[in-house]
Formats: C-alpha cells, sequence, structure tokens
C-alpha cells in the first residue's frame, strides 16, 4: 500500500507532493531500499578498505586488551598515541616548510621539467595517466632518488609533493587514482642503496661487518618493488579508474615548459658560479676522506657516513645554484613555498592522530603478542624465529617501534642471525600504515580504493624476501 501511495504521490503534481510528504518520505526510502536488494545492489557506497581495517585495528584492541587484562595499558596509550602524533606533526612543519620551498626554486627555475624529460621514457610507461612534464612527474622522481639514498627527511616534502599534484590531475576529487596508487606502492617498497641508519647501528654494537647487508638489502627491495608494481598494476585493471589530465592542467604543463625566460633575470657571473661549485667540490673531497678511519668494516661504515652527509647539502646547494643563476628570487621564492608546507603539515595531523591512536592500541592490547604466539610454531618450521616475526608485525605499524626492536636486538646479539634478519627487514620495507595516513592526508584523499591491499601484498614480499635472502646470505 505504500508503494501504491508513493507511486501516485511521485506522479501526481506538487500539491499532491506537499499533502503527502512523510509518506512520500517513507514510502520512496523504502522503495529504494526494496529495489536495491532485489537489484542486488547497496544502499550504500562501498566502504574503503582502510576505512574498515582500522575500525578493525580499535575493535580487535578492546577485546584482546579486555580478555588480556592490559585495559589501562590502553587507556594510556590512546592519549599517549595522539600527543605522539600532534607532536610529529609538528616536528613535520619545519622540514617540510623549507623543502618544499625548495622544491618551488627547482620548479621556478625549470629544474623540474628538465629532469622529467631525462627520466621520461621509464616513468611515462609506469605512469601513463600522468603527462610527461607535468611537476608531478618530476616530484616523483625526487622522492624515489630520495629514499633510494636513504634521505628519509628530504623524500617526505617531495613525496607529499608529489601527491598532491597527482589529486589535480584527478577527475574525481578525494579518490586515489591509479598513479597515486601506484607511486605510494613504490614509496613503501623503493630501492634502497644504502641503509645508513641500519649501518650505524650495527657500527656501533660492534658487530663484525656492519656493511654486510647492503647486498642483500638492495636485493630484497628489488624483489619487492618488482612485487609493489606488479601487484599495483593488477590490481588497478581490476578496479579501473579512467585518469585524464584536466584543460587546467594541459595549459599549467605548457606554462611550465614554455617558460617566460623574461621574469628571470640570470646574473652573468660565471665566473663566480665556477669558484663556487669548484670551492664546494673540494671541501666535500677533503671532508669525505677525512672522514675514513683505516680499511675495515668499522672503517667502511664511517666513509659511507661520512659520504652520506654531504648528499643533502650538495643537492641543497645544486637546486638554489640552479635557480638563482636561472634568475629566480630564491628566497622569495623558497618563502612562498614554505607557506605551502606549513599549510600541509597541518593538514596532515588529524589522519596521523587517527592512525597513531590505532595503531598504539594495537601495540598496547597485546593484539601482536598473541598473534606472536599462534603463529610462531608454524613459522618455525621456515627459519622465522620468533623475535623476527615481531619484527615483521611491528614494521608495517610502527617506524620508530620497529627501529628500536631492531636496535635492541643487534645491540643484544650484534653477529647472530637473527640481527642479520631484523636488519634486513629494517633497511628494505617501510611503514605502511604511517605513508597512508601522511600522503592521503596532504592530498585530501578519503576513498582509498586498492591501496591498502596492494601495499600489504608488497609487505608481505618484502619480508619474505627478507628471511630468504638473509638464510642464503647469512645462514
Amino acid at each position: 500500500m505504500i508503494f501504491l501511495v508513493n507511486c501516485t504521490i511521485i506522479n501526481g503534481n506538487d500539491n499532491e507532493k506537499n499533502a503527502f510528504n512523510p509518506v512520500n518520505f517513507q514510502g520512496s526510502r523504502l522503495f529504494h531500499i526494496v529495489f536495491s536488494l532485489v537489484k542486488g545492489g547497496s544502499v550504500k557506497e562501498k566502504v574503503s578498505p582502510i576505512n574498515a581495517i582500522w575500525f578493525a585495528m580499535i575493535l580487535i584492541s578492546i577485546i584482546v586488551a579486555g580478555y588480556s587484562g592490559k585495559m589501562s595499558d590502553l587507556n594510556k596509550s590512546l592519549f599517549e598515541s595522539s600527543k605522539d602524533a600532534v607532536t610529529m606533526a609538528i616536528g613535520l612543519i619545519g622540514p617540510m616548510a623549507f623543502w618544499l620551498g625548495i622544491m618551488k626554486v627547482a620548479e621556478a627555475g625549470g629544474l623540474m621539467v628538465i629532469v622529467a624529460r631525462a627520466m621520461k621514457p621509464i616513468m611515462s610507461k609506469l605512469f601513463p595517466d600522468v603527462p610527461s612534464e607535468h611537476p608531478a612527474m618530476s616530484s616523483m622522481i625526487m622522492n624515489m632518488a630520495a629514499n633510494t639514498l636513504g634521505l628519509g627527511n628530504a623524500a617526505t616534502p617531495m613525496g607529499i609533493k608529489a601527491m598532491q599534484e597527482l589529486e589535480r590531475l584527478s577527475p574525481e576529487k578525494g579518490t586515489a587514482s591509479d598513479s597515486m596508487i601506484l607511486f605510494l606502492a613504490i614509496n613503501n617498497a623503493s630501492i634502497t642503496l644504502l641503509p645508513l641508519g641500519v649501518i650505524t647501528i650495527r657500527a656501533s654494537a660492534g658487530c663484525d661487518d656492519p656493511g654486510s647487508i647492503i647486498i642483500p638489502t638492495l636485493l630484497i627491495s628489488i624483489v619487492t618493488f618488482t612485487a609493489a608494481v606488479i601487484t599495483t598494476k593488477l590490481m588497478a585493471k581490476r578496479n579501473p579508474l579512467m585518469i585524464q589530465a584536466s584543460d587546467i592542467e594541459r595549459d599549467r604543463v605548457e606554462q611550465l615548459v614554455d617558460l617566460n625566460e623574461s621574469s628571470l633575470t640570470p646574473p652573468a657571473r660565471p665566473v663566480l658560479g665556477v669558484l663556487l661549485i669548484g670551492g664546494f667540490a673540494f671541501a666535500a673531497t677533503t671532508g669525505i676522506l677525512r672522514s675514513v678511519d683505516g680499511f675495515g668494516a668499522k672503517g667502511f661504515a664511517e666513509s659511507i657516513a661520512g659520504g652520506t652527509e654531504w648528499v643533502i647539502p650538495i643537492v641543497l646547494l645544486f637546486f638554489l645554484t640552479f635557480g638563482y643563476f636561472r634568475g629566480v628570487k630564491v628566497y622569495e621564492t623558497i618563502t612562498e613555498g614554505a607557506k605551502e608546507g606549513f599549510d600541509t603539515a597541518v593538514r596532515i595531523i588529524p589522519y596521523m592522530v587517527a592512525i597513531f591512536v590505532a595503531i598504539g592500541m594495537i601495540r598496547s592490547s597485546g593484539t601482536l603478542e598473541a598473534i606472536n604466539s599462534v603463529l610462531a610454531v608454524p613459522l618455525s618450521y621456515i627459519g622465522m624465529p620468533a623475535e623476527g616475526l615481531t619484527m615483521a608485525l611491528i614494521r608495517p605499524l610502527s617506524g620508530s617501534g620497529a627501529f628500536a626492536v631492531m636496535s635492541e636486538i643487534v645491540n643484544n646479539s650484534p653477529n647472530s642471525f637473527l640481527a642479520d634478519l631484523v636488519c634486513n627487514m629494517q633497511g628494505s620495507t617501510e611503514t605502511t600504515f604511517y605513508i597512508l595516513a601522511v600522503y592521503f592526508g596532504a592530498a585530501a584523499v578519503t576513498k582509498t580504493r586498492h591501496a591498502l591491499p596492494a601495499l600489504l601484498v608488497s609487505d608481505v614480499v618484502g619480508l619474505g624476501s627478507a628471511l630468504f635472502f638473509t638464510h642464503i646470505f647469512m645462514g
């Protein structure tokens, strides 16, 4: 009867609609629900995977904490994690503002276009939806290079810049595009040339050969990188989203490519440039040579540390020098970019609070220990120690937590198989949930599509390959 009344109202005039407005409302909703169920559809939109997993993490942590008697620890962690998230976000404001300002100088001087053109053959195959000379392309290249060299402080702002540029290309605002997801997967499984932090911990703990993890870490990261790309591409085909650059973005790219040289006033001082670059090269060479202390394992680790300390200053000087001699007003441009970096750092605070609270509750509730106790025996048959499983579980959740676990194991037994295993895990995999929270938060993405499953698959491959190559090289 309600359906008949509702049909009459819909087909009638406005007076009839107004007269039976309550019935119309109830009838249309009921009709919509029944029609959707008969059709096989859903009344609500499909829930995002990260939305469901975040809720599951909260629910499971409360249940486990109640069963294990750790409810007080859970309450304490809830408040401490939210405070830590804000503290970390505030700590990101400075580096974010500074490095996005540096990126602004590189963009204004045309360096980003040059970099994008140089890497076009490779990047255009990985990201066919992104115009080859769009700022997103060069920002992604800069981020990947920084991650490869282990420059985390510089890599994160560049990655956030890339995500914001990719968001400009998406016709569905708030929805992760295929290029965004692939970029995050690559970022999560980036090829690592020098795991400097891990090598430093090993050297300080008295390891016989601190640099012995370089080759295994490189191989593990290559396998993880390959798995991330293949998995993301396959999932994108099953969950398609057409991405095309808007006319506004095409015009923007053309303006960047056809840089108006008349607006730049390059200084005619080639001698100054030669002296500047030559002097810095001499200082860098002298500093690196002084850092070498012998040819043993410790000297090798110190040599690597001394050399990599110069990477960020060299990159900084190169960007600024290039912009200055191209006529960019470097100081004004940096401050302009820093304003954008400040706004971005503030914007990601809610996302970091949400994910940090969930991770903190999982860690304090005893959930990881429960999983470890269940899986420890089966995994022992493939050579996975119980402490290694703990590292594998915590690595995608907390970078600082995983680093603390790794440091403790290395300090207690620096030359053991377990120490080599956790070092390879730390050096060749990333903090998945942190990356999702920060990067998607900066780009205001709420519909993550297949991003989380793709990243978790690459995590599993990375941790499994870490176990395999550790047995091959150090077993």
